[in-house]
């Protein structure tokens, strides 16, 4: 585990994954929008974002001392919430470019480069583990659910907070009609990759809804599994035990 700052490594040229996911797009994807994610995810949202982070610091409840994972954490800003509350928190993930910009900003925070398929971590090292907005640009969901057990000790929880599929239909239909297509658009004037988020509009239409979701995780050998949903069911909240 390293603190601080982070080799520059790449090229933060005008990539973008599509829905085979392989490992090497997705990072290079996320590499290129790295400085300015942050910002461009605020922006996209309206600032729901913030609602929607500070709902998975209540479903995680991190306390002094948790050992916490927080896979996909990018520049750590989901990862501070629960360093504030004394939580001992691992902010992971996949692309280099955004954990060089999280260890700049945030170099109090522990980063680490993992694969979400073949996490760096012992088994039962974490009491809880997290992924927010990142589990639905992973190769093999079922296989990174089963990772993210093994490194849960026996009675740690799981929270995902990720896009799903609105529960009103006229919303459902203005959601994937109106705003998906829209977002593309919205990052050619402010995003330093906005092809990138062609990819994000493609990811999230074809992620499963609510009950799949739950279903994978049940399969992958998390109990008690149950979800909440955020902005009329655009985003959801799911939670569970190992």
């Amino acid at each position: 585990m390293r603190r601080g700052k982070l080799a520059a490594v790449v090229d933060t040229g005008r990539a973008r994954a599509t829905l085979a996911k392989r490992r090497a797009d997705v990072a290079a994807m996320f590499d290129g929008v790295a400085a300015r994610y942050d910002l461009v995810n605020d922006l996209l949202t309206g600032g729901l974002d913030r609602g929607w982070r500070r709902a998975v610091v209540a479903a995680v409840a991190p306390e002094p001392g948790q050992r916490i994972l927080d896979l996909a954490a990018g520049t750590g800003t989901s990862s501070k919430p629960f360093a504030d509350a004394g939580a001992l928190v691992v902010a992971a993930d996949l692309s280099l470019g955004m954990l060089q910009v999280g260890a700049e900003r945030q170099p109090q925070l522990t980063f680490v480069n993992a694969d979400a398929l073949a996490l760096p971590f012992a088994d039962a090292a974490f009491d809880a583990v997290t992924i927010s907005f990142g589990l639905r640009n992973v190769e093999d969901t079922d296989a990174a659910l089963a990772e993210l057990r093994r490194v849960t000790r026996p009675g740690g929880r799981i929270v995902i907070c990720e896009f799903s599929t609105p529960t009103f239909a006229p919303l459902r239909w203005l959601y994937a009609n109106v705003a998906l297509r829209a977002l593309p658009l919205i990052a050619r004037l402010s995003a330093s990759n906005p092809i990138a988020y062609e990819y994000l509009a493609e990811s999230i239409l074809a992620w499963p809804a609510q009950r799949p979701l739950a279903d994978k995780l049940a399969a992958a050998g998390w109990r008690d599994v149950s979800w909440k949903n955020l902005t009329g069911g655009i985003v959801a909240l799911h939670r569970a035990v190992a």
